[in-house]
């Protein structure tokens, strides 16, 4: 497993104004956004491509283009989908799944609610996106189910993450998958509600509200 800790004054930035308790609601979601644009332009770095002859103005040259199958975008419900504006901008041809993962708050562990992807991931390259990895148990679901439809490759797209998921992530998937996880910070710990320390509160009820 990969893990890389975005180092930017601009994330740093945008990441602080998350933290702040005062941050309303339509600026947490302007900022998620545009924050996860320059964490998704690092998570696409060692994305597949494959050599395109096009023809300029002057003449024919060999470029680049994104290889195929395209890859696909997994926002875990309901707060990923917070982080899909900012994904699709920067991949535009990628398609969409939805993961519907929710933590019960007993045991800590991800029950699934709902699956909108492809039986089929066959040489898929897969972006799940999450805003906290926090225990680690929802995004382990969520890489075995799309490793277990035949994914290629999984990259995880995080705000931020304690050391005790990463931990996990590390010990679950081993060298099962080609994993990468991308995050803007690693925070110091989880507390007794499974809650990331520092962090910046429950990311689904600072994007939408308290429903």
């Amino acid at each position: 497993m990969r893990l890389h800790v975005v180092d930017h004054p601009l994330v740093a930035h945008k990441l602080t104004v998350l933290r702040d308790e005062t941050t309303d609601s339509p600026t947490f979601r302007l900022l998620v956004d545009e924050l996860v644009t320059l964490l998704a332009y690092e998570a696409t770095r060692e994305i597949a491509t494959e050599p395109h002859e096009v023809k300029t103005p002057i003449t024919t040259m060999t470029g680049t283009r994104l290889a195929s199958p395209p890859p696909l975008v997994v926002p875990i419900l309901r707060a990923g989908l917070g982080m899909l504006d900012g994904m699709s901008r920067l991949l535009p041809t990628a398609e969409v799944g939805f993961l519907g993962l929710v933590r019960d708050e007993e045991t800590f562990k991800a029950v699934t609610y709902a699956n909108r992807l492809p039986d089929d991931l066959t040489g898929r390259h897969v972006f799940l996106i999450d805003p906290m990895l926090a225990t680690g148990g929802t995004l382990v679901a969520a890489i075995d189910y799309v490793l277990e439809r035949g994914a290629r490759e999984v990259t995880a797209v995080c705000l931020l993450a304690a050391p005790e998921g990463i931990a996990l992530l590390e010990e679950h998937v081993g060298d099962r998958a080609n994993l990468s996880v991308v995050v803007a910070a690693v925070d110091e710990r989880l507390n007794e509600k499974a809650y990331i320390v520092p962090g910046l509160g429950d990311a689904g009820d600072r994007l939408y509200g308290i429903v």
